[in-house]
């Protein structure tokens, strides 16, 4: 068997496995490009950002619209990992959303959300995943409410507006991650049960 044959079963993997770390590339850069100058951030410029040629970048996303969407799919999907695991454990309600809150920080960078100014969302499979979240979230809230951690009038929608604004790194504030963390403790203790209800 020559070279050449040996090698007929692995290069459309290899190809395969390089298109996808390219695609990865891009997402990536792109997230940090957009949160760092807009949704009209130049494709060249996280083109570069990433490493690749623009033409790379097209062939993946043939027009901003669909980068910006695939950024929104992707960070919901991060979302909803982070608040599947959250659920997943045995922790009090109060404790599990703090677990969610704490991935949150952590992908931060990597999240660009209606929130954020992302695109508004059209697609349906992303619109799934957002829909997915938002379920996962109430069940979160559901357990603190049942367990006694978490008032009675805490929305899913609070929890979602509180994860945006926290994903959201300040410029010029030192140790973002640390800050963000102390924010996420004065907002638990506020959902603590009280006998001050909640503005509406």
């Amino acid at each position: 068997m020559t070279k050449a044959q040996s090698n007929e079963g692995v290069r459309p993997r290899e190809l395969r496995r390089d298109a996808a770390d390219n695609r990865d590339r891009v997402l990536a850069a792109a997230a940090a490009a957009v949160r760092r100058e807009g949704a009209a951030v130049p494709m060249a410029t996280v083109a570069a950002d990433a490493g690749v040629g623009v033409g790379t970048v097209y062939r993946h996303f043939p027009s901003r619209e669909a980068l910006l969407g695939a950024l929104t799919h992707r960070s919901f999907q991060l979302v909803l990992d982070a608040a599947a695991k959250a659920a997943e454990s045995d922790r009090s309600g109060i404790e599990a959303v703090r677990g969610f809150l704490d991935q949150t920080i952590e992908h931060g960078p990597d999240l660009v959300l209606p929130l954020h100014g992302g695109p508004v969302l059209i697609d349906e499979d992303t619109v799934a995943i957002q829909a997915a979240v938002h379920r996962e979230l109430a069940s979160l809230l559901h357990r603190g409410q049942q367990d006694g951690t978490i008032r009675h009038d805490v929305r899913t929608a609070d929890l979602v507006i509180f994860g945006a604004l926290i994903a959201q790194q300040l410029p010029h504030v030192p140790d973002w991650r640390r800050t963000a963390q102390r924010l996420v403790d004065i907002h638990l203790a506020g959902m603590a049960p009280t006998t001050q209800p909640l503005r509406s």
